[in-house]
């Protein structure tokens, strides 16, 4: 347990023997009363002695729980009733001595003291002595949560008391943690009245600093550290950082009965169905219930009012960072040649809750749809549509920014989002300063330190560029080189840390212009075709192992990220215009790691060559998706139809469930151990759409 070896048992003694023994002849006693629903005095005293020497006989438990209310049943008389719980807490006392981390045993005292018969003081004495022996117990600091609750002890008698237990030693890992409960239950009050944090984490750096300062090896008060910058950084409420259209953009759009919905300058993208145009809603933090009672779209020309909201996520958890919704359009507005302005507000709801707090923050933005009569006739004709070659030399450099982001017709800011503000204090901004200048300090000699140097100096520039709406992240560039150190120092935890190492590069590129048009390029081809968006964000060959900050790229149509380290794809589902994806060369080690894909719907050229899948005999994520042969999502499919003499459908079914929905055209899955001759006839048979297969046309 915690890291200790297992060692090779001892030969058993004679005084084993015989308590093994005794142990077998109580319990086989024990069970024939349960059994026989024996439940007198001799019965209890056989079941008392079984748990002295087992206390995680939980059935014994139980036993004496039925045992007890048919006693009390009987009973009237409170002195009576008194000594019969007495008597029961005498038991689990005995057995917390032998086992002090029993849950059996603390449960059933937590049963006792409930009745209401017992001195809560006599309890709060009790658990003293239990911390004395081990000052860590968890079990016995839940039991004095519970008790003060029972007893409505103050917040500040509790806290006076955790903070004694901390001075004493600063180790003492469950009174830290102890004092973050406590705390978390005043800013949840001070939340629901609206108060700063201030009140209740004023002094708390000054503690865990003094704690960290006097012992930087011992793991306690850097836990409470994180928290503390946690509570002390992230918003109360949520906040609309993002959206798809973004504020401000004027779109074009057109309509073909057979081609749908048409959108032109500045993106140049089809919807597969008529009237199913997106409209993205980016928060700081997930949140649940979003609906038409939450979010208001006004538009003269809307069809359908009353909007059907989702939560864009792979889980089926209600709750969500993005939420979307499709608006729909009569045929007479699509080429009416007018232009018709959308504006979507948030309300102040009762609807809309992250971590039981509810949505506060009002938001409210615009955009303009111009809708034109375009002649895109054969547009999407066979002839134009072409295989997408991502060899570097079918790219070349986009000169300027202007050359870029000049066709959108409005500023950088609104293509990247942000709709809403975060609001922060002097005392935050203050306590994030003096932690940065302490822990310059402590840095040099400690791994965890520059860790939490790293979050300090992020923490900082998320809330003043949220204030001051700078696109520049001050710090990146020190807490990069902190996270190479930590690579190279701590190689146990190098994944934890390139993690990061990405997290702060992609957000550094995405924040700034002249950095993310660094990263686009023109593809050759495609520059020559009516159809396709050719600005390629090329993000390859960077060693990204963790996606982030993409919500604020919602525009972006083609993207490259081959030859990183990613793992997962989780935060691509934002990208709802994305209809070239290049993901070869990386490290995806099972179809279930590819599931924000199914959220793309117009997705049409995917290269997810040269990755492990397959490799690993055991996926455990796979028992967290349906299988086609259950009753969930794919089942629909006709297994019978697919299957022939070479293809065995029930052992390809992830393949299945990843692909069947996908309106592919070009797909790339060589190099992948899992891929073989069955699975490239089975891709022919699930995309009908798909025209290329590993580069060769398929029939």
């Amino acid at each position: 347990m915690h890291g200790r070896p297992r060692r090779p048992s001892k030969a058993a003694d004679a005084a084993s023997i015989a308590k093994a023994e005794r142990l077998r002849s109580l319990q086989a006693d024990f069970l024939r009363s349960h059994q026989n629903q024996i439940y007198t005095r001799e019965a209890l005293e056989t079941s008392s002695k079984l748990l002295q020497i087992n206390p995680e006989a939980y059935t014994a438990w139980n036993y004496r729980k039925i045992a007890v209310n048919r006693l009390l049943e009987s009973e009237t008389d409170h002195d009576k009733i008194k000594s019969i719980l007495d008597e029961e807490l005498r038991v689990v006392e005995n057995a917390l001595w032998q086992n002090p981390k029993s849950y059996g045993a603390w449960h059933h005292r937590k049963w006792v003291i409930s009745k209401g018969f017992s001195s809560l003081d006599h309890e709060f004495k009790l658990l003293n002595e239990f911390l004395k022996k081990d000052t860590r117990n968890f079990h016995g600091w839940n039991y004095r949560r519970f008790l003060a609750a029972l007893k409505n002890a103050t917040y500040e008698e509790e806290l006076e008391y955790m903070t004694d237990k901390i001075n004493k030693s600063i180790s003492n890992y469950s009174a830290w943690h102890n004092r973050s409960v406590i705390k978390s239950k005043l800013l949840k009050q001070e939340a629901e009245r609206h108060l700063s944090k201030e009140q209740t984490l004023a002094g708390e750096f000054e503690l865990v600093d003094g704690a960290i300062f006097t012992d930087p090896d011992d793991q306690s008060a850097w836990f409470y550290h994180l928290w503390l910058l946690d509570e002390t950084t992230q918003s109360d409420i949520p906040i609309l950082t993002a959206s798809w259209p973004p504020p401000g953009s004027n779109l074009t759009l057109a309509a073909d009965g057979e081609l749908g919905v048409y959108v032109s300058s500045p993106y140049k993208c089809f919807f597969p169905k008529q009237g199913d145009f997106p409209l993205l809603l980016h928060f700081n933090q997930p949140v649940e219930m979003i609906s038409n009672s939450v979010v208001t779209v006004k538009c003269m020309a809307l069809k359908n009012e009353d909007l059907v909201w989702r939560p864009l996520s792979t889980s089926n958890m209600e709750k969500a960072i993005s939420w979307i919704t499709y608006l729909s359009f009569p045929d007479e507005f699509l080429n009416n040649q007018n232009v018709y302005t959308v504006e979507v507000s948030l309300r102040h709801p009762l609807g809309v809750m992250c971590s039981e707090t509810q949505y506060s923050s009002p938001a409210q933005f615009e955009f303009t749809l111009n809708f034109q009569s375009i002649d895109i006739t054969g547009i999407k004709s066979e002839s134009s549509i072409q295989m997408v070659n991502w060899e570097d030399d079918q790219f070349h450099k986009i000169g300027s920014t202007d050359e870029l982001f000049t066709p959108f017709g409005f500023p950088f800011d609104q293509i990247r989002g942000g709709t809403s503000i975060p609001i922060t204090s002097n005392w935050q901004r203050n306590s994030l300063e003096n932690e940065i200048t302490c822990f310059h300090c402590l840095s040099s000699s400690c791994k965890i330190g520059k860790l939490t140097l790293a979050r300090l100096l992020m923490a900082h520039d998320v809330m003043v560029n949220g204030i001051h709406s700078k696109n520049q992240m001050t710090h990146s560039e020190e807490v990069l080189e902190l996270l190479d150190e930590l690579q190279r120092s701590d190689t146990p935890h190098t994944k934890h840390y390139k993690d990061q190492h990405s997290l702060v590069f992609l957000d550094q590129v995405t924040s700034n212009r002249d950095a993310l048009t660094k990263h686009f390029w023109h593809h050759k081809s495609l520059a020559r075709s009516n159809l396709e968006q050719n600005a390629c964000l090329r993000l390859s060959k960077l060693s990204i192992s963790q996606i982030g900050f993409f919500e604020r790229l919602s525009w972006i149509q083609m993207l490259d990220l081959s030859h990183n380290e990613l793992q997962n794809i989780e935060g691509l589902e934002v990208l709802q215009l994305l209809t070239c994806l290049n993901l070869s060369h990386n490290k995806l080690k099972s179809f279930t790691a590819l599931d924000p894909l199914r959220l793309l719907k117009l997705l049409r050229v995917l290269d997810i060559s040269n990755n492990e899948i397959g490799a690993h005999s055991i996926d455990t994520t796979r028992y967290l998706c349906c299988s086609p042969l259950s009753n969930g999502r794919g089942c629909e499919m006709n297994m019978e139809e697919l299957a022939n003499d070479k293809l065995h459908v029930v052992h390809s079914w992830e393949l299945l469930l990843m692909f069947k929905d996908l309106p592919l055209i070009q797909l790339d899955m060589a190099g992948n151990p899992s891929y073989d001759e069955k699975c490239e006839m089975l891709l022919e048979k699930i995309i009908p759409s798909l025209k290329w297969l590993n580069g060769v046309s398929v029939n």
